[in-house]
């Protein structure tokens, strides 16, 4: 469940996670998205993930914390699958809507 939802997110790419505690998915942010980190003099995926935290309640860590480098506009987050599956449904979804409205905010125009 956890890689179909993640892989069905745009710009979201997450390995088949098989029996981990752990999902570690690459995000591909808009560059817009890396400039306001810059702004707040943050690393882009920490930017995400607090981004996340604040309109979700989900606690997801950047990946740079696991040295985890990003390159281009490709970062990564862990997030842990511990809930059960009445919780993990509702928190997917809530992820999921951040995720849409999060990417519409920062959506590149060329």
């Amino acid at each position: 469940m956890t890689t179909e939802v993640l892989n069905s997110m745009q710009n979201v790419k997450c390995n088949e996670v098989a029996g981990a505690m752990y999902a570690f998915p690459r995000i591909t942010l808009p560059k817009k998205a890396i400039e306001a980190a810059k702004a707040k003099k943050i690393p882009p995926d920490e930017f995400y993930c607090w981004q996340a935290l604040e309109k979700t309640g989900i606690y997801m860590i950047p990946g740079h914390v696991f040295d985890m480098k990003g390159s281009g506009n490709n970062f990564y987050y862990r997030i842990t699958i511990l809930p059960s599956e009445e919780t993990f449904a509702p928190m997917f979804e809530r992820l999921r809507t951040f995720h849409q409205e999060f990417m519409a905010q920062f959506k590149d125009t060329n």
